[in-house]
Parts: C-alpha cells; sequence; structure tokens
C-alpha cells in the first residue's frame, strides 16, 4: 500500500479526506497543489482538490474517496448496517455537498474569516445572504441529528467524517458558531465530533480557535 493525497491545505475537502485517513490510522504522502493558481502537479482532470492515489488507483472526488477507504480500509465499519441508518448517511453527504458548503463556508466563512486574513473587507451582503440559506440546512440536519440514524453520540459514519469539517469551518465565523448553537441535537454532536482527534488535529489553523 503507498497511499498518496493531492492537497491544498486550507481546503474543508481535503480535511474531510485527512480526517478519514487519521481516524482509520492510516498514512498518506501529502503533496500539496494549489487548485486557484495551478502550482503543483496536479492529477484532477478539472484541477480540484483532493485526489487519492493508492499506488497506480487514482480517485477523485471526496464522496467517492470516503467510500473507497472505508472499503478498502475499514471493512464498511464507516457505513451503518441498517438500508435506513445508509441512506440517511448518504443523505448528509449529499447535504453537505450540495446545500451546505456554499453559504457556510464559501459565503459565511470565506468573507468573515478568510477574507480579513488576507487583507480583503468582508462583504456583509454576502455574509447575511450566506446565514439566512444557511438556516434551513442546519434545521435539516438538527432533525437528523435528533433522529439518531446516523449523526449519533458514540459511533463515527461517513457521515460524521463529511460533515464535521464543513461545519467546523462556519462555527469558526461569530454568526455562525451561534447559529449553530441555536440546534440543540446539532450542535450536540458537533461538540462530541469536535473533540475527536481525527477531527482536531486535521483542521486548518482559521478554524481552530472555535472547534
Amino acid at each position: 500500500m503507498s497511499l498518496s493525497l493531492f492537497a491544498y491545505p486550507p481546503s474543508v475537502y481535503c480535511q474531510i479526506v485527512r480526517m478519514a485517513l487519521h481516524h482509520l490510522g492510516l498514512t498518506a504522502q501529502m503533496i500539496e497543489v494549489n487548485p486557484f493558481t495551478g502550482i503543483g502537479d496536479n492529477p484532477h482532470p478539472f484541477g480540484l482538490v483532493p485526489t487519492l492515489r493508492d499506488d497506480e488507483f487514482e480517485l477523485w472526488e471526496t464522496c467517492a474517496i470516503l467510500r473507497y477507504l472505508d472499503a478498502q480500509y475499514a471493512g464498511g465499519r464507516l457505513s451503518p448496517a441498517s438500508p435506513r441508518a445508509v441512506a440517511r448517511m448518504v443523505q448528509v453527504q449529499s447535504i453537505a455537498d450540495s446545500q451546505a458548503y456554499w453559504p457556510l463556508v464559501r459565503m459565511v466563512f470565506s468573507q468573515r474569516v478568510f477574507a480579513p486574513q488576507h487583507g480583503e473587507a468582508p462583504d456583509e451582503t454576502r455574509i447575511a445572504d450566506g446565514m439566512a440559506r444557511a438556516a434551513p440546512v442546519l434545521a435539516a440536519l438538527d432533525d437528523i441529528a435528533r433522529e439518531g440514524l446516523v449523526l449519533a453520540p458514540g459511533h463515527v459514519s461517513l457521515a460524521d467524517i463529511h460533515l464535521a469539517p464543513i461545519l467546523g469551518f462556519f462555527n469558526a465565523a461569530p454568526e455562525g458558531a451561534a447559529a449553530l448553537n441555536r440546534y440543540p441535537a446539532l450542535h450536540r454532536w458537533f461538540v462530541e465530533i469536535g473533540a475527536n482527534p481525527a477531527y482536531r488535529d486535521t483542521c486548518p489553523p482559521l478554524t481552530r480557535a472555535r472547534s
């Protein structure tokens, strides 16, 4: 086995894969590439991150990478046993990618946290829009956490690994942390997963203060 991860350290999706590797006790050679500047030998056909290389096998798309690591190196233990729980896991992963990432990370975190670190003024209109779009996402995830099939105490699944970094980026913004606190089941889950070494040890510097 020879694992390599082509990654951009500040990327939430790279943290997701790094969290999975850490949780499974796997070591991968980190090869830094920058999808914004094109610096680095990036094998991703769309110039994005991350890409996992396992010997001669190359895989991109975060959801696919997580499924592969679970099947290849964890015997499927990061996926629930029951069909309903598996469906919820996939649902959470889909929500994370299609509904949560853009408002929580690209609108709120990027403007409130990332932009000032690079000498740019935050776009308050964009933050407000992101917060408005975040509310139904957090409510839906809170319902799922309350149900308990996934995002449940005591068991880490691919749903936890896929969602935790996205909420961690959002939580790094003061208004994100305040919003998350208004959803009790989701907040309890985030506090627990936030204490997991696989999450904590892979947080990019800008998200560590509130994680």
